[in-house]
């Protein structure tokens, strides 16, 4: 028999949102065909990123609708609305099963030293669970439970903010191993121009002409992209350098990203912080003075967030203002290079504008990159993992 808790503050909150815009029936149906897309548990209570997947969904209908102006505007005020919402209730946590204290098994030495941030994150977040079952479990407990779901979310954030960076991590190494070989590929483009300059120089000096020191430079040139060519190539793989480059268009207005601040790890903790803190002075009147502290404490957070934020944002964007004219160059490059080997242009032109267009390549494969890493983070700022599946089986 399977059991489902009914706490869905998201899910109601979406509901009733939607059914402003598309009725009670419309909204219903556009729920849940976002569910069955995205193959989410039918019964699992959504969370703030579950809801602005349905929004999306739901703004691209209303841009054919609506026209695009009414639509950007309904999705601003919605998201706004969302993002308050989110700092007043917490994402809808189930218990974790088990001892309410455990002791965790030791670590091996020689684990590497940017692990264990990751694994004190995730003990903390096992703790949250557990600690939210024993508080569920005693009635004397029971106005603390909500200060629990906020520990049991912040926890959960901490977890990914490490996630994060590891998975930034990696994302770098796979960016510089693609970089390395861009550097390769503009290195043999050129080394083919020095190639056919020295045959040319080799033809002009053959005909009288006073270009000794242009050859020998050449041949120095040619010499030392040779040896360079000698070693990197066996190191990488050069199909890297012909990897697409996407064009710029990712969406980067502060609108779209107004959970960031209340999702914040940082912020979600010291909210856990204020609702502890009110607790305590509904039971012990003489430390109401702690309020005030955490409600300071949450502010600086915020503070702290949001300029984390406008960083994160202020780098996509330079990113992606360098990127443009890079990326545009290249594509024109990429044409000419097409009309030059139609036309039968002689080698080394068509060699001078291949390397143009590799080092092109490469300039904006950089921008690129730290584009997405921009992004990669911002979406995982508030990335914070919704409720599980709530149906279980006895």
């Amino acid at each position: 028999m399977s059991h489902a808790s009914t706490h869905d503050p998201y899910r109601d909150w979406l509901r009733t949102r939607l059914g402003q815009e598309l009725g009670a029936g419309g909204a219903e149906t556009a729920i849940e065909g976002a569910v069955l897309r995205r193959g989410w548990p039918a019964l699992r209570p959504l969370g703030p990123r579950d809801v602005v997947a349905v929004l999306q969904d739901v703004y691209s209908g209303l841009r054919q609708t609506i026209g695009d102006t009414r639509a950007d505007g309904w999705l601003q005020g919605t998201t706004q609305d969302l993002a308050e919402y989110a700092q007043t209730v917490p994402v809808p946590a189930q218990p974790t099963p088990g001892p309410l204290a455990p002791s965790p098994a030791p670590l091996r030495w020689g684990r590497r030293a940017h692990d264990l941030p990751l694994l004190l994150a995730r003990a903390q977040a096992e703790m949250a669970g557990r600690n939210l079952a024993g508080i569920r479990a005693d009635a004397e407990l029971g106005g603390l439970e909500a200060a629990a779901e906020w520990d049991v979310q912040a926890a959960a954030a901490g977890v990914r903010r490490w996630e994060t960076e590891e998975m930034l991590s990696s994302l770098r190494a796979d960016h510089s191993r693609i970089e390395v070989a861009d550097t390769v590929a503009v290195a043999a483009a050129e080394a083919e121009v020095m190639r056919l300059s020295v045959r040319e120089l080799q033809d002009e000096m053959r005909e009288g002409h006073n270009v000794a020191a242009k050859l020998a430079h050449s041949r120095l040139i040619l010499t030392q992209l040779n040896a360079f060519l000698e070693v990197f190539p066996p190191l990488i793989d050069l199909n890297d350098a012909d990897l697409p480059l996407a064009p710029p268009t990712a969406r980067l207005a502060p609108g779209d990203f107004l959970l960031e601040v209340p999702l914040h790890p940082a912020v979600l903790r010291a909210r856990h912080a204020l609702k502890l803190a009110q607790w305590r002075a509904g039971v012990e009147p003489a430390v109401g003075s702690a309020v005030a502290l955490a409600q300071r404490a949450l502010e600086d957070a915020e503070t702290g967030a949001r300029a984390e934020l406008e960083t994160t944002l202020k780098t996509a964007h330079d990113c992606q203002a360098r990127l443009t004219p890079l990326w545009q160059r290249a594509e024109a490059l990429e044409e000419r290079i097409r009309v030059l080997g139609q036309m039968g242009s002689d080698p080394l032109s068509q060699a001078r504008v291949r390397l143009e267009w590799r080092q092109q390549r490469a300039a904006a494969r950089v921008q690129a990159h730290r584009l997405e890493q921009a992004l990669r983070l911002l979406e995982a700022l508030a990335d914070v993992p919704s409720g599980p599946d709530l149906t279980t089986s006895d």
